[in-house]
């Protein structure tokens, strides 16, 4: 399984693996909203925490057709799919390394994104917090629909139709524990059910997927 992680891994860094793609959508995301509503500083602060965690969202969904697709495409899902690793495993891993590349750049990135929307000094924190335990159950639920519509060509709009109904909850608790950090009522309420959202994710959706994908190899 250290192996396949590291294969995906290196796919993903090279020219035209998706890496960088997320970060730059999410630097975008952040330049272009105070050119779209204004520079006031108030403004700005008030809707960092929603506009943060929508940016961090969509820069998750861009890669998701990627998680499986290549593999489907070249057989290697065939291999994988009789190897002695479960097809269940792969699967896991699979999301483990889009959250590598993805989730965990944009965590690191985000005070940085934060000071550009002038989000306010306690929010920070929350905010780390919240992306690093959300954006994993980002991830698993993009390997959940991706592995529903690998067979398909051109299915990446079919897949961001399926998956952002999902990643709805995860939308709000994320921003609900930010904006109660900023306006200073404490978040452990908010952070607990994104937990509990990225837990629940990983027990039960990698069998959903893997059983999506051999009906796919059918």
């Amino acid at each position: 399984m250290t192996a396949l992680l590291l294969r995906d891994l290196r796919l993903a860094t090279r020219a035209g693996g998706g890496f960088g793609l997320g970060l730059a959508f999410f630097l975008l995301v952040a330049v272009l909203v105070p050119l779209g509503v204004g520079p006031e500083p108030a403004l700005l602060a008030r809707i960092a925490p929603g506009i943060l965690w929508v940016g961090a969202l969509l820069a998750c969904l861009l890669s998701l057709d990627r998680i499986f697709a290549l593999d489907f495409e070249d057989g290697s899902m065939d291999l994988l799919a009789i190897a002695p690793i479960p097809l269940e495993g792969v699967v896991a891993v699979k999301a483990l390394a889009h959250w590598l590349v993805t989730g965990l750049p944009l965590t690191l990135l985000s005070p940085v994104l934060g000071v550009l929307l002038h989000l306010p000094g306690p929010g920070y924190v929350w905010l780390v917090l919240s992306l690093a335990l959300g954006t994993p159950a980002l991830s698993m639920i993009g390997a959940f629909g991706a592995a529903l519509t690998v067979g398909l060509k051109r299915g990446g709009l079919l897949l961001s139709l399926l998956v952002l109904p999902l990643y709805v909850p995860t939308l709000i608790y994320g921003a609900e524990a930010v904006r109660r950090g900023v306006d200073g009522q404490g978040a452990p309420t908010a952070l607990l059910l994104l937990a509990g959202l990225t837990a629940g994710a990983a027990a039960l959706l990698p069998f959903a997927a893997a059983a999506a994908i051999r009906v796919n190899l059918r």
